[in-house]
């Protein structure tokens, strides 16, 4: 008994070892991956998938890529599909991109597809791109013509990718901002607002002629104003708002004047004061040397008193009947 329970574990750990050992050889030789590629043409020897294995490249994505491309008429070595992966790039969008160029005959290698796939750039996109156009829509742009009058407008650029330059080409910010700048001197260089309105096509022929394409990884292909609408009166503005000013600083010499003119009264009452302070003493001064006698003095304090009252019957009769002053 013992014996046949020891015969049937050492079966059983036997067969784990063969399931084990066959299972291994079998994920480092990839036999379905294999006949498939030797199937469709775009054959890959069996110590190349090992060695993808053991590189840790996953022979499924480069062999299906090289499929692709065999099949497509593109002839792409192993070897350059497992140094892009290696480098960090996109095997499958790579190889679908050229085939799609090549099926709208637009000449894309491999070495500038990978590099414009390195560079962080959808090439699959691009390629889309240059045969199906994109429009980008710039945002409210406000620009002033010379009369004042702001305009805000909007414009549509047509753009289809232009592979020479997608390496190192300016994105669609640059184009925006190109535009939108173009926008601003054209409608800034106009005599009358009523002038853009009437002729919008201005704007876009005037900003095409500048070539505002150069740099970028995009070619213009026209420029369309969506919208243009008449915003506030700038001029206006600007001319009401330096009235203010010269206002206020008319207003601050004005009160600069009256500060002037009141602290000239205050001074001319202080001179009168100190004046009159004098009177006694030249009055004293006067009896001592016999030049003013007292009976003088007695007239002039009548003719004091008598201005006084003279003052006091005027300011009575101007006073309405209720006693108060007007």
């Amino acid at each position: 008994m013992n014996e046949l329970v020891a015969g049937l574990v050492g079966s059983i750990g036997l067969l784990v070892t063969v399931l084990g050992v066959l299972a291994l050889v079998l994920y480092l030789v990839p036999i379905p991956l294999w006949i498939a590629a030797w199937a469709s043409g775009a054959y890959v020897g069996l110590f190349t998938l090992i060695a993808m294995r053991l590189r840790r490249v996953p022979p499924t994505t480069i062999v299906t890529a090289r499929i692709s491309a065999v099949k497509a008429g593109i002839d792409t070595s192993v070897n350059d599909l497992e140094a892009h992966f290696l480098a960090g790039g996109n095997v499958v969008r790579v190889v679908n991109a050229m085939i799609s160029a090549d099926k709208a005959n637009i000449p894309l290698p491999f070495k500038r597809a990978a590099a414009i796939d390195l560079a962080g750039r959808n090439v699959l996109e691009a390629v889309q791109m240059s045969v199906i156009p994109k429009v980008i829509e710039t945002p409210k742009i406000a620009a002033v013509a010379k009369d004042g009058i702001q305009l805000i407008a909007v414009s549509r650029v047509t753009v289809r990718t232009n592979i020479d330059r997608l390496v190192g080409g300016a994105g669609e910010e640059t184009i925006i901002a190109r535009v939108g700048e173009g926008m601003v001197s054209t409608i800034g260089s106009a005599v009358s607002h009523k002038n853009v309105l009437e002729n919008p096509d201005h704007i876009s022929k005037h900003i095409l002629s500048k070539g505002l394409d150069a740099g970028t990884a995009y070619e213009i292909l026209s420029i369309d104003i969506a919208d243009v609408d008449v915003g506030e009166n700038i001029g206006a503005k600007l001319q009401i708002d330096q009235a203010n000013a010269d206002k206020q600083i008319a207003q601050a010499k004005a009160e600069e004047r009256r500060a002037m003119a009141v602290a000239l009264e205050q001074e001319m009452r202080a001179r009168v004061v100190e004046a009159e302070a004098e009177v006694p003493r030249a009055m004293a001064e006067a009896f001592r040397q016999g030049n003013l006698g007292i009976m003088d003095y007695y007239r002039m304090k009548n003719l004091q008193a008598d201005t006084t009252m003279r003052e006091e019957i005027a300011n009575t009769a101007d006073e309405p009947a209720g006693g108060q002053k007007k």
